[in-house]
């Protein structure tokens, strides 16, 4: 499977930005899907992850109640919703895809998508 990140913005504290996460491949829907975060300097970092079929879906608990990863697997996509953004939100988010039970660390992930900056400005 190919992955591919987009919905690069600039939005100020507070506010709210939607990254996507496109694949290609007939067997999407086989995938659980996790998004990563890097900002400048640190490591990368858990963000979110949901279920081949949507219905479970889990988070770091800094993101918990801001943001809300959901997926359209008849439009093999994939969306992170990231709403109160802080200024420590800023990074590269990207997407990954493994089969398997559910992890929160990338070197659990086989498959990975160009990331998407999201710069938050106080």
């Amino acid at each position: 499977v190919q992955l591919q990140a987009s919905g690069r913005g600039l939005v100020q504290a507070g506010g709210s930005l939607r990254v996507s996460c496109a694949a290609s491949g007939r067997t999407f829907d086989s995938y659980h899907v996790g998004w990563f975060r890097q900002a400048p300097g640190k490591d990368r970092e858990f963000v979110a992850a949901i279920s081949w079929s949507g219905s479970v879906t889990y988070y770091a608990d800094s993101m918990k109640g801001r943001f809300t990863i959901s997926r359209d697997n008849a439009k093999k996509t994939v969306y992170l919703q990231m709403n109160s953004l802080k200024v420590e939100d800023t990074a590269v988010y990207s997407c990954a895809a493994k089969q398997g039970p559910r992890a929160t660390t990338p070197s659990s992930y086989n498959y990975w998508g160009q990331g998407t900056l999201v710069t938050v400005s106080s």
